[in-house]
C-alpha cells in the first residue's frame, strides 16, 4: 500500500446487539476510529466509515431467552439502543448497518458459497455436546461445568470466566446445559471448516515479515504467538436456530458461525450504502483499516484475512489497530456484573457532555497498555485541562477582543521574536499532529493539541494585554490577533478529538469549517473579520456529579456482593425436644432508647403479653430508636437474663442478617396479639 491511496475503507468492530455500549467499547475501538475517520475528511480523503451492529450468535439467544423475548426483539432493542448512543456521541458512521438485514444474508451466504464451490472448506464429523431435553446441539455458552483448571464451578464451554483458561466444552467436569439442566450426551454432526493450516505460511510472509515495524507491538506479538503455535482448522457452521442458514444441501439446522458470518457484515453494510462498494473492497489501491479491541485480534488479523485469501477478490487490511482494555476504577469492566459506565446512562446524566468524555477517554486511551477510568480523573481532567488549559485561552482571547475592538480582528503590526516564535510553532502544529494520527498514536496527537492551548495560555499570560493596553494599545493589537489566529487553527484541529466543542468556537469565531491544510496559517482570520460573541466551551465538572457517579458503582458493587454472597451451612441437627424448650413469643417494643457509651446497643421494654421486660440488643447501627416503636417482634422469652452493661436484658429478639450484615426482624405478616407463640 503506498502512502498516498486512493481511498480508505475504515471498519470499527461491529458490537454484540446483546446489550449497551460502554466506555471501554468507545476507548477501545470506536473513539479512535471516529478521530481518525475525521481527520481524513479534513485531509479532503475519500474515506467511507463502516459499522453495524452483530446480531448472530449464541450471545444474541442468551440475552433472548433471559429477557423472555424472540432473538429478533432482542437485536432490534439493541441495535437501535447502540445505534442511538452512538449518534449522539457524534461518532460519524457513514452507515450503521446489521447483519440481520437481507443484503447482509445474500452477502454471507454468497461468501460461503464461493469458498465452497471453489473446494476451500473441509468437511468434518465431530461428535458435539446435545441436550436431549431441549433436543438441540449445545453452543458452548450453553453447557456449564466445572472448570478442570481452577475448579469453578461455573465455567462455560469456551472459556472460565474466573481463571481466563480457554476450553472446549468436552473439558469441563460434570457438564450440564442451561437450557434443561440435563447431562448433555456426546452425538455426531457434520460442519464445515476453514483449513487455516494452509494459509499457515502465507500469513507467516504476510504479517510476521511484512507488517513487522508496521503494526503495533501488541497486534503484531499476538498474531505471531497464534502463528508460532501452528494453526488449525476452524468451524464456519453452527448448529443453532438464529443466522444465516448454511447455503447448501445436507445443511439443515445449520447457521454459519458468527466469528464468520460477522466481519463479512463490513462488506455487506458498505453494500448498502453505495453501489460503487467494489472499489472500496476490491481495489489495490484502497487504504483498509480496522479497529478493533485486543479480544478481536486473531478474528481480524489472521481470520478474515485468511477468508478474505481464500476468496480471492478482495484486498486485505492494511492495518488493524487494536487497543488493549480499558478498566473501571481499579477492576475489569464487566457487563455481567453490570461494572461499566454505560454511554446511553452517560448521555442522560451528563447531557452536552459528549466531548468531555470523549477528551477523557482519548487522553487515557489504552494503546499499549490497559488503563483505568476513574470519576476523579475525570473531574480532573476536565477542570484542570480542558476547562483551565483550552477553555480559559479561549475565553480570553474572545473577550479581550470583543472588549478593546468590538469584535473586529485587529491587524498586526511589528512582530517580536517572541512573536515569531509562538507563530513558528503554530505552523508546525497540525504536521506533528498529522504525524501521530496516521500512526495510529491518538493520545499524543491530543496531548499536542493541548499543548498549543497552553502556549496561547502562555502567550497571554507573558505578553499581559489585559496590563499593556494602558500603555502600548498597538502592540496589544499583535498580540490579539495571534492569539486568535491560535485559536482559529485550535477550531480545525480539536475537530477530530472535540467535535460539539468545535463548532461551539466556530460559532464564536464566526468562522467557516475550515480543512486541515488550513490550519497552522498565520493568516488565518484576515484583519477586520468580526468575531461573534464569548460563551463558555466548557463548563466546571461538580463534586456531587461524580460522588453520584461514584456511589452508583458502588451499590452496583454491593448487589453484586449480596448477589454472590455463599449461605453459611447449616448448624448439626438437634432433637424436637432441643426445640421445643425454646419459648418464642410476639411483642411489641414500645420504650427503645441508646445504651449510653456504645455504638451498637439498643435498650429495648417489649410487651411480651405475659410481661413488660426490658431487652438489651446489638441493633443500634441498623435502627433508630424512634423508629421501632411500635414494631412488633418475636421473642425468645425463656432465656435467662444476663447483665450487658449494667443492664438486666430479659430475652432476645429473633433477626435475620442479609450477606452485607444488614439486620431486619423477623416479625409476622400481619398484627398479632402480644404473647402470641411462634412455632
Amino acid at each position: 500500500m503506498s502512502n498516498n491511496p486512493k481511498r480508505y475503507t475504515v471498519t470499527a468492530a461491529l458490537p454484540y446487539a446483546n446489550g449497551p455500549v460502554h466506555i471501554g467499547h468507545l476507548a477501545g475501538v470506536y473513539l479512535p476510529a471516529d478521530i481518525y475517520v475525521r481527520y481524513l475528511r479534513l485531509q479532503d480523503r475519500d474515506v467511507k466509515f463502516i459499522c453495524g451492529s452483530d446480531e448472530h450468535g449464541v450471545p444474541i439467544t442468551i440475552r433472548a431467552k433471559k429477557e423472555g423475548i424472540t432473538p429478533q426483539q432482542a437485536v432490534d432493542k439493541y441495535h437501535e439502543l447502540i445505534r442511538d448512543s452512538f449518534k449522539d456521541f457524534n461518532v460519524s458512521f457513514d452507515i450503521y448497518h446489521r447483519t440481520s438485514s437481507k443484503t447482509h444474508a445474500e452477502t454471507a451466504s454468497g461468501f460461503f458459497l464461493k469458498l465452497y464451490q471453489d473446494g476451500k472448506f473441509i468437511e468434518q464429523t465431530t461428535q458435539q455436546y446435545y441436550d436431549e431435553g431441549a433436543q438441540q446441539f449445545l453452543a458452548d455458552r450453553y453447557i456449564v461445568g466445572t472448570c478442570p483448571k481452577c475448579g469453578n464451578e461455573n465455567a462455560y464451554g469456551d472459556q472460565c470466566e474466573s481463571c481466563g483458561t480457554s476450553l472446549n466444552a468436552t473439558d469441563l467436569i460434570n457438564p450440564k446445559s442451561t437450557l434443561s439442566g440435563l447431562k448433555p450426551v456426546l452425538r455426531e454432526t457434520k460442519h464445515w471448516y476453514l483449513p487455516l493450516d494452509n494459509y499457515e505460511s502465507w500469513l507467516r510472509e504476510w504479517i510476521v515479515e511484512g507488517h513487522k515495524g508496521d503494526w503495533k507491538p501488541n497486534v503484531y506479538g499476538q498474531c505471531k504467538s497464534w502463528i508460532d503455535q501452528g494453526l488449525q482448522p476452524r468451524a464456519v457452521t453452527r448448529d443453532l436456530d438464529w443466522g444465516v442458514p448454511v447455503p447448501v444441501e445436507g445443511a439443515e439446522g445449520k447457521v454459519l458461525y458468527v466469528w464468520f458470518d460477522a466481519p463479512i457484515g463490513y462488506i455487506s453494510a458498505t453494500k448498502a450504502l453505495t453501489d460503487d462498494w467494489e472499489k472500496y473492497w476490491k481495489d489495490e489501491e484502497t487504504k483498509l483499516v480496522h479497529f478493533i479491541g485486543k479480544d478481536n485480534i486473531v478474528f481480524h488479523c489472521i481470520i478474515f484475512p485468511s477468508m478474505l485469501k481464500a476468496h480471492g477478490e478482495y484486498i486485505l487490511p492494511d492495518n488493524v489497530p487494536a487497543n488493549e482494555f480499558l478498566n473501571l476504577e481499579g477492576d475489569k469492566i464487566s457487563t455481567s456484573r453490570n461494572w461499566a459506565v454505560w454511554l446511553h446512562e452517560y448521555l442522560q446524566d451528563f447531557p452536552g457532555k459528549a466531548d468531555v468524555l470523549r477528551y477523557v477517554l482519548a487522553s487515557n486511551a489504552p494503546e499499549t497498555k490497559d488503563n483505568d477510568f476513574t470519576w476523579k480523573d475525570y473531574q480532573a481532567r476536565n477542570n484542570n485541562e480542558l476547562l483551565a488549559i483550552l477553555g480559559n485561552f479561549i475565553n480570553r482571547a474572545v473577550v479581550l477582543t470583543q472588549k478593546y475592538y468590538e469584535g473586529a480582528i485587529p491587524a498586526r503590526v511589528e512582530l517580536t521574536d517572541y512573536d515569531k516564535e509562538v507563530l513558528d510553532v503554530l505552523e508546525g502544529m497540525p504536521m506533528v499532529i498529522a504525524s501521530y494520527l496516521e500512526r495510529y498514536r491518538f493520545r499524543d496527537a491530543l496531548g499536542e493539541l493541548m499543548n498549543l492551548a497552553r502556549l496561547g495560555n502562555k502567550y497571554l499570560a507573558d505578553t499581559e494585554p489585559w496590563k499593556l493596553i494602558k500603555t502600548d494599545a498597538e502592540r496589544v493589537k499583535t498580540i490579539m490577533n495571534i492569539a486568535l489566529q491560535i485559536s482559529a487553527s485550535l477550531n480545525i484541529l480539536m475537530e477530530p478529538f472535540l467535535p460539539d466543542s468545535a463548532a461551539k468556537l466556530r460559532t464564536m469565531l464566526n468562522a467557516n469549517p475550515g480543512k486541515w491544510a488550513d490550519a497552522g496559517s498565520r493568516e488565518l482570520l484576515p484583519a477586520g473579520h468580526v468575531i461573534g460573541k464569548p460563551e463558555l466551551l466548557f463548563e466546571k465538572v461538580e463534586d456531587a456529579a461524580v460522588d453520584a457517579q461514584v456511589q452508583k458503582l458502588l451499590d452496583t458493587k454491593k448487589a453484586n456482593e449480596l448477589a454472590n454472597a455463599t449461605v453459611e451451612p447449616a448448624k448439626e441437627n438437634i432433637t424436637f425436644e432441643d426445640f421445643s424448650k425454646m419459648d418464642i413469643r410476639v411483642g411489641t417494643i414500645i420504650e427503645a432508647e441508646k445504651v449510653a457509651k456504645t455504638k451498637k446497643l439498643l435498650k429495648l421494654k417489649i410487651d411480651t403479653g405475659l410481661d413488660q421486660r426490658t431487652v438489651v440488643s446489638g441493633i443500634a447501627e441498623f435502627f433508630k430508636p424512634e423508629d421501632i416503636i411500635g414494631q412488633q417482634v418475636s421473642i425468645l422469652v425463656n432465656l435467662a437474663p444476663r447483665e450487658i452493661k449494667g443492664i438486666t436484658s430479659q430475652g432476645m429478639i429473633l433477626m435475620a442478617e442479609d450477606a452485607d450484615g444488614s439486620l431486619a426482624f423477623v416479625q409476622p405478616s400481619k398484627a398479632i396479639k402480644n404473647g402470641g407463640g411462634v412455632s
